[in-house]
């Protein structure tokens, strides 16, 4: 197995992970507790950076010009549906929009074809000391929507 097994799948213009519920997901009912859907969608976004080629230390150490990062700025989260425990579960990422500086992300979480939770997330491009910084041209291309997978 290697690390790219486990980071999920590009899907023409987006990524698919397959996460499972655990029991340290979930309430005292067995439901998932709210902000446990927060790590389900930051690990989508995470592994679809990464299968592109834009890995989070990569982008810390310079790889695509200055040292950056990427913040979240805003999210939008709607909880339509419930997940329990051992559901597994499909976080689906794509890329809405790119600016200069930021990155709309449109994010879903499904179990099966049921949706539980739809995600707009507004992401900063910021230096390492915080600041607002120009996204390279580089990692621009990368995220741009119908690039498709390669």
């Amino acid at each position: 197995m290697t690390t790219t097994d486990l980071a999920g799948t590009l899907d023409g213009d987006g990524h698919r992970l397959d996460v499972r519920v655990y029991f340290e997901d979930t309430d005292f009912s067995g439901v998932v507790y709210h902000a446990r859907y927060l790590h389900f969608l930051e690990r989508g976004r995470s592994d679809f950076l990464r299968l592109k080629g834009i890995g989070h230390r990569e982008l810390m150490d310079g790889a695509f010009g200055a040292p950056m990062a990427f913040a979240v700025r805003r999210m939008e989260i709607d909880y339509l549906r419930p997940a329990r425990i051992d559901d597994i579960l499909t976080v689906i990422t794509r890329t809405r929009q790119l600016g200069g500086a930021r990155v709309l992300l449109d994010q879903t979480i499904r179990r099966g074809d049921d949706i539980l939770i739809e995600a707009n997330v507004k992401i900063a491009v910021i230096s390492l000391d915080g600041k607002p910084m120009r996204m390279p041209k580089k990692v621009l291309e990368v995220l741009a929507p119908g690039l498709g997978v390669g």
